[in-house]
């Protein structure tokens, strides 16, 4: 019992040491930032110096021992009416013997002066500093130039800008995609509104229309309702995404079944394409999940690849286990959707998650959501710890979903 007590304890000694000796690192690495500064405040300062006992030694020995006696002596014969003799003896035992005392008041009243002086040097600094604040609150697109002296404030506060002019133009940009979605969705809604409205009118201006045409007109308006129900569903979908956040609630998840009747419900629209869904899977994996939310991320992202699939093409989902080479590398689950559609280029591959993005630029109504399915997957796989990503070369389109294989 005693050896593990002065073990543990000779472990707490050693974190104790280890954090002041990191602390003392942190604490000489910043000093060393302004080594630059602080040498030349110290040489500055010993200029100060240097220049007082100059300036105070000039002074004692050009004139305390020769006019400036004389002229105290005569001061104080005309000023208080007092003999010679009497004036010699103030100044020697009043002035002489504490000339030291006034020395060092003559001194410290030099540095002080000269050191007041020296402060309009140094707070140029502080108004350097003061110009580049409201360079950066001013938004000027120009770099930011400080004494050398002051090179790592100057580097930060260009990383500053930078960061402040980045988040402007993602603002500017997020900003300028909910005003297209607003247009977008606008003329998207009514498009089908006024279809609906225009078979309604029909169906009521002709009670005696034969059956098989009210009944095509009936289906055709309920297909139109249908799509403007779902504009609307993506309306309160960006409004309920915005103002709350995702909720996990995990359990084992039989992933090859979840995968295959997905596959199934699309049957319709890939049947519609001439398109085909293949699933690559060993019928046993399972992934530790919410498996309300992952279905949402498999939907979009296989809704995805349908809509921007070529006709009469097949659309692979593969599933695989990837061990970790070592304790700290985690297993991962793997699943992957391959599409042949359109290259994507690679500088919209990243912007293809991003919230209101939609890949079409005519963004017709058979593929034009509001851009947020691949917003949304990236968000769930990122609260399951995992990572999605996208690429694309020669036509063909993979989107690939990491997960981690115990959650």
């Amino acid at each position: 019992m005693k050896t593990e007590n002065f073990s543990e304890l000779g472990k707490t000694e050693s974190g104790k040491k280890g954090s002041l000796f990191k602390r003392f690192r942190m604490k000489r690495k910043k000093n060393s930032a302004y080594s630059k500064l602080i040498f030349r405040i110290f040489m500055q300062t010993a200029a100060i110096v240097i220049l007082t006992f100059l300036i105070i030694f000039t002074l004692y020995r050009r004139f305390w021992f020769r006019r400036v006696g004389d002229w105290i002596v005569q001061f104080l014969q005309d000023a208080f009416d007092l003999e010679q003799l009497d004036a010699l003896n103030i100044y020697q035992y009043g002035l002489r013997e504490n000339a030291w005392l006034i020395i060092f008041g003559a001194v410290a009243v030099c540095f002080l002066v000269l050191f007041r002086i020296s402060l309009s040097w140094f707070v140029k600094y502080f108004n350097e500093i003061d110009a580049a604040l409201d360079q950066l609150i001013q938004g000027e697109d120009k770099e930011i130039s400080l004494s050398s002296e002051m090179a790592p404030m100057e580097r930060k506060l260009n990383a500053l800008r930078q960061t402040l002019e980045k988040r402007e133009l993602e603002s500017r940009l997020a900003e300028e995609r909910k005003n297209n979605l607003v247009m977008y969705l606008a003329h998207d809604i009514r498009t089908p509104l006024t279809s609906v409205i225009g078979y309604l009118s029909l169906l009521e201006e002709a009670p005696d229309m034969p059956m098989e045409q009210k009944a095509k007109y009936v289906h055709i308006t309920l297909e139109k309702a249908g799509r403007l129900e779902q504009l609307i569903n993506e309306f309160f979908e960006i409004t309920r995404y915005n103002i709350q956040e995702i909720v996990l609630e995990k359990e084992e998840i039989d992933l090859y079944y979840m995968l295959l009747q997905m596959v199934e419900e699309f049957y319709p629209l890939l049947e519609e394409k001439g398109n085909q869904a293949l699933l690559h899977s060993d019928e046993n994996v399972t992934v530790y999940g919410d498996p309300v939310k992952l279905a949402r991320v498999f939907h979009n992202i296989l809704k995805n690849a349908i809509a921007y699939s070529y006709r009469n093409t097949r659309i692979d989902i593969f599933v695989e286990e990837a061990f970790g080479e070592t304790e700290l590398s985690p297993n991962k689950i793997i699943i992957t959707f391959q599409n042949q559609g359109k290259t994507i280029p690679k500088e919209k591959l990243e912007s293809v998650f991003d919230k209101f993005y939609r890949m079409d630029e005519a963004r017709n109504s058979n593929t034009g959501g509001a851009g947020l399915g691949l917003a949304i997957a990236k968000e769930i796989v990122t609260r399951h710890g995992g990572r999605i990503f996208a690429e694309s070369e020669k036509e063909q389109v993979t989107f690939r979903v990491e997960l981690p294989a115990d959650g």
